[in-house]
């Protein structure tokens, strides 16, 4: 469906994208994420057709969109960050007008707009005027455009911004329908809006590309560093000891002791197996272990070791209700 290739893009001496390459099949939801500055609107842009690029190639439906951008085109619906809406215009006309300028036979035009209304829940909306609609419709207005003309590739830059929390499910549902019959390329900053939409994710930093995968496949691979929560009944000191002698804790990276007689460790573990031999160590000192669990990476994580933004702490092990 679409193959960006050795994609470049400079702003004088500044290189906003850097040779990124990835592919997106046929009927995908593509997470496109990283930090603000990393591109990624550059890379949209360009996949669009908005830009051109200084160096690489795009293809899209195997149109390349430098040299017949007008069939690439064709084949995409592009929603920008900042909606491309007309204020003065009123939401049936501008769907219209939206319709004509992607070259819609006019026999195809009322379809494609009553569409578009009908999914986005806008009827009561069609005589407003753009502007009088609050941020949450215009954000609808703008889909409703993207979605006219049934393209085969939809770019969507922050489409979930300035909704309310029904409108976001919503959105996320028809997102995962439109799935079924379009490639989707999703870019947001709420990372469990990404989890529960997309297939794969492509994240970049300053422009290079740190990976193209599956959210189970990063989350899997990190799981190399194993981080075991252990709750124990009794002395702090004394388990400390007592962990001090297992091999295979590579790290102690916080141990919190609380009122109540319990400790909580975060571990560090070479590999998961090293559970049993802190479970013997823990019975054979005659310490009870109140709890044991794995602390599993998600997407957030992965996103912040991937670009670098992860701080120095893993976070506190404080419980705001044991306080």
């Amino acid at each position: 469906m679409v193959e960006v290739k050795n994609l470049t893009k400079h702003y004088g001496r500044v290189k906003a994208v850097r040779d990124l390459s990835f592919e997106i099949g046929d009927n995908e939801i593509l997470g496109f994420l990283g930090p603000n500055g990393a591109g990624k609107s550059t890379t949209m842009n360009i996949i669009a057709g908005y830009l051109p690029a200084s160096g690489g190639t795009v293809t899209v439906c195997g149109h390349d969109i430098k040299e017949d951008a007008r069939e690439a085109k064709r084949c995409i619906g592009y929603l920008p960050e900042i909606p491309p809406l007309y204020p003065d215009m009123r939401v049936e006309e501008y769907l219209r007008y939206c319709a004509g300028i992607k070259g819609l036979k006019r026999s195809e035009r009322k379809q494609q707009v009553e569409m578009a209304i009908r999914r986005l829940q806008l009827t009561d909306m069609r005589r407003r005027l753009i502007g009088n609609l609050s941020k949450g419709y215009k954000q609808r207005v703008g889909l409703a455009q993207a979605i006219i003309g049934d393209p085969k590739l939809l770019i969507l830059d922050e489409p979930t911004v300035g909704l309310d929390p029904t409108q976001v499910s919503e959105l996320r549902k028809f997102i995962r329908e439109l799935g079924k019959d379009h490639s989707v390329i999703l870019s947001s900053h709420i990372l469990a809006e990404i989890s529960a939409i997309c297939n794969r994710v492509v994240i970049i930093n300053k422009g290079e590309l740190c990976a193209v995968d599956t959210i189970e496949n990063l989350e899997r691979k990190m799981t190399g560093s194993a981080v075991l929560i252990l709750t124990i009944e009794g002395e702090l000191s004394v388990a400390s000891a007592v962990l001090e002698k297992v091999s295979g804790i590579s790290e102690t990276l916080s141990a919190v002791d609380y009122d109540d007689g319990t400790c909580v460790f975060k571990l560090r573990l070479e590999d998961e197996k090293v559970r049993q031999e802190i479970m013997s160590a823990m019975v054979s000192n005659n310490i009870n272990i109140a709890e044991m669990s794995m602390e599993r990476p998600d997407l957030e994580q992965v996103f912040l070791e991937l670009t670098g933004k992860k701080d120095s702490g893993l976070g506190s092990l404080e419980n705001p209700e044991r306080k």
